[in-house]
C-alpha cells in the first residue's frame, strides 16, 4: 500500500523515480555503513575480552577499518545526491 503510494507520487513528476531510487540508495548506504561498524565495534570488543594485551592493534585496525567504511557511505550518499540533483 504505501509502495503504490510512493511509486505514484514519483510518477507525477518527470524525473521521480530516478530521485526515488536515489533517497532508496542513500538509505541503503546509511544503514550498510551502521550495521558494518556495529559489527566493527563488536568484533573489537569480543577481541580486546579475549587478548587484552593486543588492545592497542585491534582499536587501530577498529578504527581504520571504521574510516573506511564510512567514506564508502559517504561517497554512496554523494553519488545518490549527485544522481537527484541531476535532473
Amino acid at each position: 500500500m504505501l509502495f503504490q503510494i510512493l511509486l505514484q507520487a514519483a510518477e507525477q513528476s518527470g524525473a521521480g523515480l530516478a530521485v526515488f531510487g536515489a533517497a532508496i540508495g542513500a538509505g541503503l548506504a546509511a544503514i550498510g555503513a551502521g550495521l558494518g561498524i556495529g559489527r566493527i565495534g563488536g568484533s573489537a570488543v569480543e577481541g580486546i575480552a579475549r587478548q587484552p594485551e593486543a588492545a592497542g592493534a585491534i582499536q587501530t585496525a577498529m578504527l581504520i577499518i571504521a574510516a573506511l567504511i564510512e567514506a564508502v557511505a559517504l561517497f554512496a550518499a554523494v553519488i545518490c545526491l549527485l544522481i537527484s540533483f541531476k535532473l
